[in-house]
């Protein structure tokens, strides 16, 4: 559990009379670089990989950590740019996420795009996983993978809502919630979610000009997975795409990038598939 967010900022349409709507923000107002951006689970890897990625468009950052403030400030010191802010949150309580929301919007002054990409995946193969320890990785991985985005998708939303100037919200998934995970059961199930979620946002925040869009990537080459990518497991995990290769951070960070981006609020509630061909979808 980390403590209340305190943060640390690195200086320098037609309305129809019968059903009125609020009027879509105008797409060309969205800005494209210059944003204010919050980054949940940045302190390494995939979420690292995506904090560049922005601060190098120009754009200011938040990091959100979970417990790695270490690996957290890590990131903040590769980001390109100033103004730039660390915050520690634990998305499993529903008050520490809105302060969390609260403390990037004061820090950057107003929030432009959040990434979802904080999850967590501890392996819980069903044949050979006891009973309490089951039932406490569903309850982990529902606390952080669907309810921690959940909570803090509706805090940003309302606060672009109130800017007026549209947003966009970029949920990280998988591929595992189309394929299957096996061992990891909860973790494919909350990302299948998370995607579900994304969709109905992305029909519910439209009229405000806020695009909410999804990604779902294979496996990455992060410190994270980077046990399972060696010997005969990795041999045979890289097989699995034609390019005979895993995606790197970087990769699946431009595809982030592009969806924020204002010419991607035509892809509103899309599912990107980033697998390399390792699993098509009918």
């Amino acid at each position: 559990m980390t403590s209340p967010v305190t943060p640390f900022v690195r200086s320098p349409a037609v309305q129809h009379p019968a059903h009125p709507r609020p009027r879509t923000a105008d797409a060309s107002a969205f800005p494209a670089t210059g944003r204010r951006v919050l980054v949940t689970g940045a302190s390494r890897g995939l979420g690292r990989a995506v904090a560049e990625a922005f601060a190098a468009n120009g754009d200011r950052v938040a990091v959100h950590y979970g417990s790695r403030r270490a690996d957290a400030e890590t990131t903040l010191a590769r980001l390109a740019g100033d103004g730039h802010a660390l915050l520690g949150a634990d998305l499993t309580d529903p008050r520490r996420t809105a302060d969390l929301a609260d403390a990037a919007a004061e820090a950057l002054g107003g929030i432009d795009v959040l990434v979802n990409n904080a999850a967590v995946n501890t392996p819980h193969p069903p044949a050979s996983t006891g009973y309490d320890e089951w039932c406490a990785a569903w309850r982990e991985h529902v606390a952080v993978n669907l309810l921690g985005t959940a909570d803090l998708s509706h805090a940003v939303a309302r606060r672009m809502i109130d800017q007026g100037t549209g947003g966009r919200i970029v949920n990280i998934g998988s591929r595992g919630a189309f394929r299957g995970e096996p061992d990891h059961p909860a973790y494919g199930a909350t990302k299948a979610a998370v995607h579900a979620l994304g969709q109905s946002l992305a029909v519910a925040l439209a009229p405000h000009g806020i695009a909410v869009t999804s990604v779902a990537p294979g496996f990455i080459d992060t410190d994270r997975v980077a046990h399972r990518l060696t010997g005969p497991e990795g041999e045979a995990i890289r097989a699995q795409s034609p390019y005979g290769r895993v995606a790197t951070p970087e990769e699946v960070a431009a595809a982030v990038l592009w969806l924020a981006s204002p010419q991607a609020q035509w892809s509103a509630g899309a599912v990107l598939d980033l697998n390399g061909a390792s699993h098509l979808r009918t």
